[in-house]
């Protein structure tokens, strides 16, 4: 395999995984802080891909639609939060799991009754459509591009925010021990609420930005759910410096598996199966990953409680 594939799949692998911190960063807040499994975390990421879609049909900018697709997610976030998980916050982790598993249906059929049942199309902007050379030889979609810059962008600002301000001290003070926290005097139903928000606007932002690349469509969230949760037990509960290393490292190794594995099994399985079985283990290879870190670190790599 060329080295300009490689390195093209590895780019892919980091905005992957930056796309994942977006979304591990408020799954692992809400399960640090509040010990709420929430299922439903996926479903804000879908509607905040059809909403982005919906926007730019509408506004007919891109850039116009970004910001408030976010806004609108996380206000639905919040009234989700508000209306109904917060009653779950005492309930034991199964009542948790049945209840958000049903948000997620219901999520998907009012998606399915508002936009219909076939995928949406949503397409980048204009002047980012095409490929850019970044080096004699190699070029690279510029939309990726942005993917990446926007990625590192976000995950620095909540870097800054969680590790520099007086509410990321709060955030962290919770995710750490969060009866400590509110004997303190942290109010910390306002913070959560808060918390639940910033984590819908970052599903609606990963969202928004792999909606160009995948698919728009009802249960898209479920698929990357699963991926998330992997990531924030990589990195560690309530960690957002394990959520962004987890989700580079699930990231990287996942589309590498993808591209590499098949080549490799080619070299000593005959091409029919090669590619198959490439593919079967291309798809278990983060599970593996997972696997051998909870093997040496069973909290996760860099975990808030000790």
């Amino acid at each position: 395999m060329s080295g300009v594939l490689i390195a093209e799949q590895s780019l892919n692998g980091l905005q992957f995984g930056l796309m994942l911190f977006l979304l591990a960063a408020g799954l692992t807040l809400v399960f640090g802080i509040m010990d709420m499994i929430n299922l439903a975390h996926g479903s804000l990421y879908m509607i905040g891909a059809y909403l982005m879609a919906s926007l730019v049909q509408a506004t007919g900018s891109f850039w116009l639609a970004l910001p408030l697709a976010l806004a609108a997610t996380a206000a639905i976030g919040v009234v989700l939060e508000v209306s109904i998980v917060r009653a779950l916050y005492a309930r034991d982790h199964l009542t948790q799991v049945l209840a958000t598993f049903a948000i997620i249906l219901v999520a998907n059929e009012v998606v399915r009754l508002i936009w219909g049942p076939q995928p949406i199309l949503l397409a980048p902007p204009e002047a980012l459509a095409g490929p850019i050379e970044l080096v004699p030889g190699f070029q690279y979609a510029s939309y990726r591009l942005v993917i990446l810059g926007i990625g590192a962008g976000v995950a620095l600002l909540l870097y800054v925010l969680v590790a520099r301000t007086r509410v990321g001290m709060l955030v962290r003070a919770g995710a750490s021990n969060r009866e400590m926290a509110v004997a303190m005097g942290v109010n910390i139903r306002l913070l959560f609420t808060a918390v639940f928000g910033l984590g819908a606007a970052l599903c609606a932002l990963a969202g928004a930005l792999l909606g160009p690349v995948l698919a728009v469509q009802v249960g898209m969230g479920e698929n990357i759910l699963i991926i998330a949760f992997v990531v924030i037990v990589i990195g560690g509960i309530g960690s957002i410096r394990g959520a962004f290393v987890g989700a580079v490292l699930v990231g990287v190794v996942d589309t590498l598996g993808r591209a590499l594995l098949p080549a490799l099994f080619g070299t000593f399985l005959n091409p029919q199966y090669a590619s198959s079985a490439g593919a079967a283990a291309s798809s278990v290879l983060i599970y593996v990953l997972m696997a051998a870190v909870l093997f040496f670190r069973p909290q996760g790599l860099f975990p808030a409680r000790g």
